[in-house]
């Protein structure tokens, strides 16, 4: 992931197609050892392609991605909605014993 980020920084930087000599560069400036053959393979697959063009391509598929969180929401709408009220008066009831508890110590965190 630091070979595409640092390939990316490059790019937006002004490079049209960032080579090695450059993600070496922008890695070795924060104190990151560069491995050659990871590098290489970055700029091999985005060599002469459009940076927000794969970037594009790649919210796409994210996009189609399933994930958990959210089918549980869609098939249980109703009675999470139901049950939200609920869960927040519990969430403050529970701040609350927090805050007293934390005032029956004695003293400050600055003391």
């Amino acid at each position: 992931m630091r070979y595409v980020a640092a390939y990316l920084l490059a790019a937006l930087g002004g490079k049209e197609s960032p080579s090695t000599g450059d993600i070496k560069k922008i890695l070795d400036s924060v104190g990151i050892e560069a491995e050659g053959t990871r590098m290489d393979k970055v700029v091999a697959e985005l060599n002469g392609k459009n940076v927000e063009e794969v970037i594009a391509q790649g919210f796409s598929k994210l996009a189609s991605v399933p994930s958990g969180g959210a089918v549980a929401v869609a098939s249980s709408a109703a009675p999470a909605a139901a049950a939200a009220p609920a869960a927040e008066e519990k969430k403050e009831e529970k701040k609350d014993e927090s805050e007293e508890s934390d005032d029956d110590m004695g003293f400050g965190l600055f003391d």
